[in-house]
C-alpha cells in the first residue's frame, strides 16, 4: 500500500498541471478572438473563416494538447490501464473546467449558461452550449480523482464499459451533429455557416446519465483486483 501522503501529492501536482494548461489554452483563445473577432471578442458566431495555415496549426495544437495530457497520465500511472485512463480523464476534465473559468476571468465569457462555443475541431467542428461539455468534465474529475486516490485497482466490467461507451457516443453525436449538417449542405468550408441553434439535449441527457452509470458502476463494483 502506498504511503498516506502519496495520493495527495499526486493529485495536487496533477491539478496544478491541468490548471496551468488551462491558462495557456484560454490565453491562446483570447488572442485568436482578438485576431478574428476584433469588433466583439464575446461573439464568435457567425464563425469567421480561418486562414488555412491557422486552421492547421489549431488542429495540431488540439492534438498536441491531448497527447500532452495522455503523456502525463502514463508517466503518473504506468502500471494499470484503468488507472492511466482515470488519470487522463481527471486531467482532461479539470483542464476543461478551468479553461472556462480562465476565459471568464480574462474576458468575462461565457456570458450565459447556455452560451454556444466551438468545442473542438477533430475530426470535425464540435459545437454546443459550453455547460454541456463542462458537465462531462465534472463527472470525469470526480470519477478520475476517486480512482487515482484509491489504493485499489478497479476495472471496467463488460456492462459498465458498454454503458460508458454508449453514453459517450450519444454525447459526441450531439456535439458533432450541427457541424455535420452544415458540411453536408455547404461542403468542407461549411463551418463558416455554423450558427447556434437547437441543441439535442434530449439525446445528451440520457447519454450523460448512461455514461455516468458506467463510470459509477466501476466504483460500486465489488470485483476489484
Amino acid at each position: 500500500m502506498q504511503p498516506a501522503w502519496s495520493w495527495k501529492h499526486k493529485i495536487v501536482w496533477l491539478g496544478i498541471f491541468a490548471i496551468s494548461m488551462a491558462v495557456l489554452e484560454a490565453a491562446i483563445v483570447v488572442h485568436l478572438r482578438q485576431l478574428y473577432y476584433p469588433e466583439d471578442i464575446l461573439c464568435i458566431f457567425p464563425v469567421q473563416p480561418f486562414l488555412a495555415r491557422d486552421f492547421l496549426i489549431e488542429l495540431g495544437r488540439e492534438a498536441a494538447t491531448v497527447f500532452m495530457i495522455l503523456a502525463v497520465a502514463i508517466l503518473t500511472e504506468k502500471k494499470k490501464v484503468m488507472r492511466v485512463f482515470a488519470c487522463f480523464v481527471f486531467l482532461f476534465g479539470l483542464w476543461d473546467i478551468f479553461y472556462y473559468i480562465w476565459l471568464k476571468a480574462f474576458i468575462n465569457w461565457p456570458v450565459s449558461w447556455l452560451e454556444w462555443d466551438i468545442l473542438f475541431l477533430i475530426p470535425w467542428v464540435w459545437t454546443g452550449p459550453w455547460i454541456y461539455p463542462a458537465l462531462i468534465a465534472l463527472a470525469f474529475v470526480i470519477w478520475g480523482a476517486w480512482i487515482v486516490i484509491s489504493d485499489k485497482d478497479f476495472r471496467f466490467g463488460v456492462l459498465h464499459l458498454s454503458l460508458f461507451t454508449s453514453g459517450c457516443v450519444l454525447e459526441l453525436t450531439t456535439f458533432l451533429m450541427p457541424g455535420i449538417k452544415v458540411i453536408l449542405n455547404h461542403g468542407i468550408r461549411g463551418y463558416t455557416f455554423l450558427m447556434p441553434g437547437d441543441f439535442w439535449w434530449w439525446m445528451f441527457i440520457p447519454g450523460y446519465l448512461i455514461m455516468c452509470a458506467g463510470l459509477a458502476g466501476t466504483v460500486l463494483n465489488k470485483k476489484v483486483v
